[in-house]
């Protein structure tokens, strides 16, 4: 089982998971150009992928779904909330678009997938928890990191975290004043502080690889996230990865002891 991150950030988003024939991709927010080109970098034609799960309908990660859902075969996966958005926002997706539930196990191909919700300034956010050969949860788009999104996090092998902002770097920058408190609120973006104590957390849980996502371009650096969370991990076995705005990071997701979701 792998994750290759494609995308992530204020720019767009878009990962692949993959284990044996099945490929997800997560959120569609780069053009259809770079989806192709990313999945091709790695082997995949878009034909070869199973389903698009979405987090949420905010721009960064649907920019290419419109184009997606005309070109691709794939059915278009979202709880019932964002299914309606994006419905009314693209109206010709209607017979791709397949609405799963939250917080309940579906089955797509040879993965076990569960959406959880996350807390986020829009009516309905989630991360997702993907068990294959191995656990893989996603968490992006959240100002707070609940017990019960843990309970979804712990025990994966490989996570996905928000390391959206350094704190002093948001409070003293450029943004309004309005827009600083919505980062900051519990319906905002995860800081790096945030971050970097649900990381400590997932690796007393058993969590051997952490990846950094959705970084602000302007209030934030690959250094300054990974310092933190690293500090956070110091004395841990967990190893530590910051995805790219825009690239390719392939990281595994290795098969650990069965455990509950």
């Amino acid at each position: 089982m792998e994750v290759c991150v494609f995308a992530s950030g204020s720019s767009g988003n878009c990962l692949l998971v993959s284990d044996g024939g099945t490929r997800v991709l997560i959120d569609a927010g780069i053009s259809l150009r770079r989806i192709e080109k990313a999945l091709g970098s790695v082997g995949i034609s878009l034909s070869e992928i199973d389903g698009v799960l979405i987090t949420h309908e905010h721009s960064d990660h649907i920019s290419g779904l419109e184009m997606l859902g005309k070109y691709g075969s794939a059915p278009i996966l979202a709880p019932r909330t964002v299914a309606s958005r994006l419905l009314w926002r693209f109206p010709q997706l209607q017979e791709k678009l397949r609405i799963i539930p939250v917080e309940e196990p579906f089955s797509l191909g040879e993965l076990e997938i569960r959406a959880f919700h996350s807390s986020h300034d829009t009516d309905e956010s989630v991360g997702y928890r993907i068990r294959g050969t191995g656990i893989y949860a996603h968490l992006t788009d959240t100002g707070v990191v609940t017990e019960e999104m843990l309970r979804y996090l712990r025990g994966a092998d490989t996570v996905l975290l928000e390391s959206n902002h350094d704190e002093m770097m948001l409070r003293f920058g450029p943004y309004p004043m309005q827009l600083k408190k919505r980062i900051l609120s519990d319906r905002g973006h995860l800081s790096n502080a945030r971050c970097a104590e649900t990381a400590r957390s997932l690796a007393e849980s058993g969590t051997r690889r952490i990846i950094l996502g959705h970084l602000s371009k302007e209030n934030n650096t690959p250094a300054k996230a990974m310092a933190e969370t690293g500090q956070a991990l110091l004395d841990t076995q967990t190893e530590l990865f910051c995805a790219p705005v825009l690239g390719c990071l392939r990281v595994p997701v290795e098969p650990g002891e069965e455990r509950p979701c």
